[in-house]
Formats: C-alpha cells, structure tokens, sequence
C-alpha cells in the first residue's frame, strides 16, 4: 500500500505531487529544489547555497519516513550547467559515505522550476 511521507522540515509542495512516497520497502522522494521550508523563499544566491539546501531537504525527507542518506539507493542530479557538477558533486558527496555511496545519474537540462539551477531526486530502501 501506497503511504504518503511529509514533513514541515522540507518545502511544502509547489504542484500536485507528494514529498515521497513509501511503497513496497522503498522511498520515493520527489526532486528538491533549493526553497527554504521555513520562509518558503529560494535560497539560491549560488549554486553551492542551492545544492546544501536541496540536501537537507532532502536529509528531512528521509527523516520523515525513518531513513538517513545511507539507506539511498539512486539519485538523479538534473544541472542548467554541466559546469556547476564538480561544485555540486563536491558538496551531494560530503552527505554520503563513499564506500556506500549510492548509484546515481547526473544530467543536464535547459530549464527547471523557479529557474533554479540544480533539482535532485532519491530513491531509498529500508
């Protein structure tokens, strides 16, 4: 059965769409942008305020539904700017132990929401 993950410690969502989603073992969660849940506003001053945002969005998610990063099976990081990877690669890696770190894919788009300029999106298994 499908069970719905939220927390006030992430952005609320912006669309029809859940913070994750818990099915079957695994988590779900929706791509972050860089939106501060407690003002509501982007903190996107740069690409490595975006990318720390996003992460912590990201760490209360997971927290909201039991798991840490370390529990993370896959992430997808979608870039404006394929030249903002190794800042952001330098700043996801420093919440994952290596030897465990998960799969992932990093790939660049033209757009994203609110013109940020980095989304990232998990999948976790418990």
């Amino acid at each position: 059965m499908k069970k719905i993950i939220e927390t006030t410690n992430a952005p609320a969502p912006i669309g029809p769409y859940s913070q994750a989603i818990h099915y079957h073992g695994m988590v779900y969660t929706s791509g972050q942008i860089a939106i501060d849940p407690q003002t509501g506003a982007l903190n996107n001053s740069s690409v490595a305020q975006e990318t720390k945002q996003i992460m912590e969005n990201l760490k209360a998610v997971l927290a909201a539904a039991g798991l840490t990063f370390e529990q993370v099976i896959k992430t997808t990081i979608f870039l404006t700017n394929m030249d903002d990877f190794g800042l952001v690669n330098s700043i996801y890696g420093a919440y994952f132990n290596e030897a465990s770190a998960p799969a992932r894919e990093t790939v660049q788009v033209v757009r994203l929401p609110k013109d940020v300029r980095v989304e990232i999106s998990m999948i976790a298994g418990q």
